[in-house]
């Protein structure tokens, strides 16, 4: 085997183990706009994904797969790849696939997960276990003690792959265009291990529809998407005269530039929080999870610290969404909030959480005991607390029983509990928009009992 030869299968596999780890993190980044980033959604696609890859590892060294023939088997199976890059990563058609489960009562999350999982996560890393495989059979023929090479470049390739996928291709060239990215490359490996002209006629059938369905234009022009990136899928809607900004498939604000209209949470905490404060001083206002900046809008006087991990969040508002700047007295931090809580010495007279997405996809850091105490310390004395949540007003499942267990164990006094909007408690499904306060004052933790009833005392106390 000659150098330029060896030089070749080492780049195969470089090439592998980018192209695998770089189709992972887009899939679960995709699946996130369905069934979300929990823990347990991403172990179902990761373990799918190395079960069927351990098993092409384990195929791959058949005997009965002749030397002669490997090259084919390389292309075919690199084809194979790109054109299930394709399918099971770009938008419209993931976008078909939940759609049509829904159809079919299937709306488990995790079920949806799995079948997703056993069906496009099954032959494409399977084959990137059997390429691995492969190709170092190719290797060890010139020398045996190559296995070291070959794990370490199969390995800088998933370094690689992970690394860059994630900080700056899904970040800032979006999703859409990394897939593209994936199918140009798995093509790319399929036409030097076989470059002969089917190969680069099929490669090019595959890379044809690849660019046709993952174009910024069809995004945003057929499913109103502006921003596809590693953390958000954004849209804004119009539906008559209110606009709603979708962030990864979920509707997260709504705005009526005509009448100023908010989501009637919004207006609740509007109205009875903010805008009934006090105006001798301007009052520091903290509201984790941005949305569309509709907390607070038309207030110009007090001091508000936005934050979000959507860096784009901003701009698409001010653009699409609100059709206006936000006036100068708003700031707009790009960072995680349980970070930005760790890392600020502020307190804030009013914080506003506002990061659930519903009862679904909820960021399960943010529902901690650990996250509430966090978020508690940076209360300033006589401030108050408001956390929306979406959950069931008569406490009907586990995790609304749960989480009230949890923000009680925080905050075991001067605590609020208010369902926004029209609420029936003996119905079966009663999930919405709840507003948990807490009002930071001193509290004694006293109670009155027959044998102690001092109430006449502390009806006047301040």
């Amino acid at each position: 085997m000659n150098r330029k030869l060896r030089a070749w299968l080492v780049f195969l596999i470089f090439l592998n183990g980018y192209i695998s780890l770089s189709l992972e993190l887009v899939v679960l980044r995709q699946l996130s706009f369905w069934v979300g980033s929990s823990a347990v959604i991403t172990s179902i696609i990761m373990g799918t994904f190395l079960g069927f890859m351990s098993l092409g590892y384990f195929l791959g060294e058949s005997k009965k797969i002749a030397g002669k023939s490997i090259r084919n088997i390389l292309c075919a199976s690199f084809m194979v790849i790109a054109a299930l890059a394709l399918l099971a990563s770009s938008f419209p058609f993931v976008l078909k696939y939940f759609v049509w489960l829904y159809q079919w009562g299937i709306t488990s999350s995790i079920i949806q997960t799995f079948i997703y999982s056993f069906i496009f996560l099954s032959v494409g890393p399977f084959l990137f276990g059997f390429n691995t495989t492969l190709l170092s059979r190719c290797l060890h023929r010139y020398n045996t003690n190559y296995t070291g090479n070959i794990m370490a470049w199969d390995t800088i390739g998933s370094v690689l792959g992970s690394l860059l996928t994630t900080l700056i291709l899904m970040p800032f060239v979006g999703v859409n265009n990394t897939v593209i990215l994936i199918v140009l490359l798995a093509s790319v490996a399929a036409i030097i291990t076989r470059p002969k002209w089917w190969t680069i006629l099929i490669c090019a059938l595959i890379l044809i529809p690849t660019l046709m369905v993952n174009r910024n234009s069809v995004l945003r022009d057929r499913y109103g998407i502006l921003v596809n990136n590693a953390n958000s899928t954004i849209s804004v809607m119009q539906n008559g005269d209110i606009r709603i900004l979708n962030m990864n498939g979920l509707p997260m604000s709504i705005y009526g530039p005509k009448n100023g209209g908010t989501a009637d949470y919004i207006t609740y905490i509007n109205r009875n929080f903010i805008y009934t404060m006090p105006n001798d001083r301007p009052r520091k206002i903290l509201v984790l999870g941005a949305g569309g900046f509709t907390a607070g809008l038309d207030d110009t006087f007090n001091d508000y610290t936005f934050v979000d991990i959507e860096h784009t969040l901003r701009d698409v508002s001010e653009k699409y969404f609100l059709g206006r700047k936000l006036t100068p007295n708003k700031k707009f931090v790009v960072q995680d909030a349980s970070q930005f809580l760790k890392n600020t010495n502020e307190q804030y007279d009013l914080i506003l959480v506002d990061v659930y997405s519903n009862s679904f996809q909820v960021p399960e850091g943010f529902i901690t005991a650990e996250f509430m105490q966090r978020v508690k310390s940076r209360i300033a004395p006589n401030g108050i607390l408001l956390m929306n949540m979406i959950v069931s007003v008569s406490y009907r499942d586990k995790y609304t029983q749960v989480f009230d267990n949890t923000f009680h164990t925080v905050f075991p006094y001067n605590t609020q509990r208010q369902s926004v909007g029209f609420t029936n408690p003996w119905i079966g499904d009663d999930i919405m928009n709840v507003i948990y306060i807490w009002y930071n004052r001193e509290n004694d933790g006293r109670i009155y009992t027959i044998n102690k009833t001092p109430v006449i005392y502390d009806r006047y106390a301040k």
